[in-house]
């Protein structure tokens, strides 16, 4: 994550005064003329862009080169690829101001980079060339492997920590194997699991830069599973509890190949088919006959998935102004054996409110036809992001549904501490909110419907602390409230690496 009020500090400096009406950058400015002059080169090439001449907002200039520094292993391409403006293009002074914060944001965004800066170079007559600065995140990271099983911590808690339930291993992944932004894993876990995984996605694998293209599979052997839902909680089962049962309850192996598809600077397509093998141990069909459609032990299935994101934001991470939308489908099977229809839409809205002030929420709705379903499709609430603040002890299991978390945010403190003497690790940039928020939730659920918070209007609410750092890294204190009377400290950490 880069702290995007330093970054803009080049930009502000470059357009200060003359673009006034622009909230958050501006532009250099002498008195406006009747006839203004081509912009003068300034005496020196250096990054000190308050040398820059003056000129009026409506004064039209023309891309010139377009200088990018700072990318050892990413190609120049990828980043002028995230880039509304090009070599040749004719523009408002004022436009080309705005275009470079919505630059940064895409920038930033990728991924690739903990910090970008981009400013005015120089003037040649009437030309700008510009000059784009990044610093390159550590994209390669074979690190040891250490998780426990459970959902989350909360979940882990309940097990009294057990380091027994823990997976260890190791995790290789290479986030620009290329300098294509493109990302090749390989896990290799064992512990109280067993499982390999390799995956690799090219998003750009065309002169185009617009088609893609990625595959993987993974292996896994499972001695603990969750059979079913017991008072709105997940209640496993371990193959070492029971004396008829094999050393792995669960065996699984998956396929899958994706086409990517990036017509524009906002918007994603992605398509991606596949097979998946899962056999489960006689003693899960014991403790729960209706885990698999007419209690069978085994299934293998395809599956096609097609996606639509649009990503409109400051920092897809940790959104404070923009939009997000995604929205596809998934077919799953193709018999009586495995039958799944599922749709999903998702936003994602966050505005400025004021100085240091925030406001967001949070959609995600989902739709599983036909709504008769066995337990193997019906997780819902409670699994993966899509949660209620407040009920992270529970899952709520559904064909049908959805969530709306809404967050007041305030900006407390934003500040970097130092770290290496690395040029694009010399600092930690650390933002610091305080929160309060509100959020509702309903599943419905006709088959298992047991569980006391199935179709049911669900809500929470409360306050908390988010961390923000660098490696869209983010650690959120919450000490919520739920419909049940209870209330509690969560911790909820993200990463997307």
């Amino acid at each position: 994550m880069a702290n995007r009020g330093g970054t803009y500090c080049l930009v502000i400096v470059a357009v200060c005064l003359a673009l006034t009406s622009l909230p958050g950058t501006s532009f250099a400015q002498v008195p406006q003329q009747p006839q203004p002059s081509p912009p003068q080169q300034p005496s020196s090439p250096q990054k000190d862009t308050a040398k820059l001449p003056l000129a009026p907002p409506s004064t039209k200039v023309i891309v010139g080169r377009i200088i990018v520094q700072g990318n050892r292993k990413t190609k120049t391409y990828i980043v002028e690829r995230e880039l509304s403006f090009h070599t040749g293009d004719t523009l408002n002074l004022e436009d080309l101001v705005k275009s470079f914060s919505f630059a940064h944001d895409r920038l930033i965004n990728t991924h690739l980079f903990n910090d970008v800066v981009i400013f005015l170079k120089r003037f040649r007559g009437y030309t700008a060339d510009i000059e784009i600065d990044v610093k390159e995140r550590w994209y390669i990271f074979p690190v040891p492997y250490f998780k426990p099983v459970d959902r989350n911590l909360s979940a882990w808690a309940q097990k009294d920590y057990d380091l027994k339930r823990v997976n260890y291993g190791a995790k290789f992944s290479h986030f620009n194997f290329t300098g294509r932004n493109d990302n090749l894993t390989a896990w290799l876990i064992t512990g109280y699991t067993r499982q390999f995984e390799l995956y690799y996605n090219q998003p750009y694998a065309d002169k185009s830069l617009k088609h893609g293209f990625g595959f993987g599979f993974t292996y896994a052997q499972l001695r603990e599973l969750d059979a079913r839902t017991l008072n709105n909680q997940q209640d496993f089962i371990n193959s070492d509890s029971i004396p008829y049962a094999g050393k792995w309850l669960s065996q699984q192996f998956s396929f899958s190949a994706r086409y990517f598809y990036r017509p524009g600077l906002k918007v994603r397509h992605t398509v991606n088919m596949g097979f998946t093998h899962v056999d489960v141990d006689t003693a899960v069909t014991v403790v729960n006959k209706y885990y698999f459609d007419g209690g069978r032990k085994e299934v293998l299935y395809p599956e096609l998935s097609y996606s639509f994101n649009y990503t409109d934001v400051d920092y897809v991470a940790y959104p404070l102004k923009g939009v997000i939308f995604e929205s596809g489908f998934t077919r799953r099977g193709i018999d009586a054996r495995m039958n799944l229809w599922q749709f999903y839409a998702k936003l994602t809205r966050s505005w400025k409110l004021g100085r240091k002030w925030y406001f967001g929420f949070e959609s995600s709705d989902v739709l599983k036809l036909p709504l008769r379903q066995p337990f193997f499709n019906q997780q819902l609430i409670g699994y993966s992001d899509m949660y209620l603040r407040g009920l992270d002890r529970y899952v709520i299991d559904g064909v049908a549904g959805g969530i709306l978390r809404n967050t007041l945010y305030r900006e407390l403190f934003n500040f970097s501490i130092p770290f290496t003497r690395y040029a694009s690790h010399d600092r930690i940039p650390i933002r610091i909110y305080a929160t309060a928020f509100s959020d509702y939730g309903y599943s419905y659920n006709r088959d298992f419907p047991d569980n006391s918070l199935v179709n049911r209007l669900l809500y929470t609410a409360g306050v908390g602390v988010d961390l923000v750092t660098f490696y869209d890294l983010s650690f959120k204190f919450d000490y919520s409230f739920n419909q049940l009377g209870q209330n509690g400290l969560f911790l909820h950490i993200r990463d997307d690496f």
